[in-house]
């Protein structure tokens, strides 16, 4: 495991685990929780430190509570939750009241990254949102600030208007989009850059994947893992399997070559 470091200097686990579905009855996003924390406990044992939960989750409980009884020091987790903008922005008073709700129930007193979870209909909204996100930042309760979904012209309204520069979007990337030109502006502007869903697509893999994940001894979400982590991607995978879990940590034994990223690049 290796870290990334943010503009500002604040680490960040280039592997996490994803956990939208974590905790809930039959493993379904729209379900309640279940009441356990399997998969966060069977995550710490295999090795993961990175959690990326969002107040539309419903999962902030579940990382919470995981965590709380792990005995592993908060202080060695990452923890990145988001608001939850896809009703649109409710005003100031309201993004605080729902920030201190998911201190509250990750069982922390500071979150290592903080995004808004989706862009918002209009310039103003996603300033206001952002503006709050900063104090938060400011005041040391956030360690890292960003965003999620964001194209590279809202990045700009950001950039150009904010007074603290976002140290994170997380975006769609995977076999059927790596996103290669929104990741290269991220690139330019020390922006970055987390993959949402990297395995999608993994079953429809192309054969010449196949025959990588083979010279290896890897699977091809191994491959794909590894691929997006040689560009400085940060992925967030997601599984309800224990040893699944850990396959997709079991990534730092190998290179890929220049030849085969380049490949990949253009699956």
């Amino acid at each position: 495991m290796f870290n990334i470091k943010l503009e500002n200097n604040y680490e960040m686990p280039i592997i996490g685990s994803g956990s939208n579905t974590f905790g809930k009855v039959d493993n379904a996003y729209s379900n309640p929780l279940r009441g356990d924390t399997q998969e966060v406990d069977w995550a710490i044992e295999n090795g993961y430190r990175h959690f990326d939960t969002a107040q539309s989750y419903n999962t902030e409980s579940v990382i919470g509570e995981g965590i709380a009884k792990s005995n592993v020091p908060r202080s060695e987790f990452f923890i990145t939750t988001k608001l939850s903008t896809w009703d649109g922005y409710k005003g100031d008073d309201w993004a605080r009241e729902t920030i201190e709700k998911s201190l509250e129930l990750l069982q922390t007193d500071y979150i290592d990254q903080f995004l808004i979870h989706t862009p918002l209909d209009n310039d103003e909204d996603n300033l206001a949102a952002w503006a709050v996100l900063e104090d938060y930042y400011k005041k040391g309760i956030f360690k890292s600030i960003g965003v999620s979904n964001f194209t590279e012209d809202q990045l700009k309204v950001i950039l150009e208007n904010g007074t603290v520069r976002p140290h994170a979007n997380q975006i769609e990337s995977h076999l059927e989009n790596w996103n290669h030109d929104l990741i290269k502006f991220h690139e330019s502007e020390n922006i970055a850059t987390i993959a949402w869903g990297p395995l999608r697509k993994i079953s429809d893999a192309p054969d010449a994947l196949k025959e990588i994940a083979d010279k290896y001894g890897k699977s091809v979400a191994q491959i794909v893992l590894r691929y997006q982590i040689q560009r400085n991607v940060i992925v967030i995978p997601k599984s309800h399997n224990k040893d699944r879990q850990a396959q997709s940590l079991n990534i730092f034994d190998f290179d890929l070559t220049e030849e085969e990223t380049t490949q990949i690049s253009k699956m």
